[in-house]
């Protein structure tokens, strides 16, 4: 083997020094991500559907208490991002959203795709956090209280 196809061999063998990363695919100007691309040996975290909290922690009975689908995804969107970070994540690391709407009653019945929309931006596609999730958005019959008009699951990934 010559010394030269040896050092080769022993290029090839050693790893790349670049770091693999979670790759977001997103056009520009778009909301969602068009795909996330995990590479081998990241975590994933599974967080479980979450619901706004209500405005007032005494009331969870009145028509009101957890405010419109905007307010709610506000609220989800905020517990979401404490508890990535108690898991060492933040919300850049959040690659797939799946979203529950409930029709508003003031609304005819109708998801407010453009109030969780609002709250969805002030998250994602930021100039502090630009990475954006793939996202599926659905509107279903109803949650777990009446008052309830969003519900969000979320999966992350980190990168070794």
């Amino acid at each position: 083997m010559t010394a030269r196809f040896a050092f080769l061999l022993a290029a090839m063998a050693v790893p790349s020094a670049q770091a693999a990363t979670v790759e977001h695919k997103q056009a520009p100007g778009a909301m969602i991500a068009s795909a996330a691309i995990i590479p081998p040996g990241s975590t994933l975290y599974y967080l479980s559907g979450a619901t706004g909290a209500p405005i007032d922690p005494k009331d969870v009975e009145s028509p009101d208490a957890f405010g419109d689908t905007e307010a709610q995804t506000l609220s989800i969107f905020t517990k979401m991002k404490a508890q990535l970070a108690e898991l060492g994540l933040t919300m850049s690391d959040v690659v797939k959203l799946t979203v529950f709407l409930v029709g508003d009653p003031k609304l005819g019945g109708k998801m407010d795709r453009d109030g969780m929309t609002k709250s969805y931006k002030k998250f994602f596609g930021t100039a502090d956090q630009p990475n954006l999730p793939t996202r599926s958005a659905f509107q279903i019959a109803g949650l777990a209280r009446p008052q309830q008009l969003v519900e969000i699951e979320a999966i992350a990934a980190k990168a070794p």
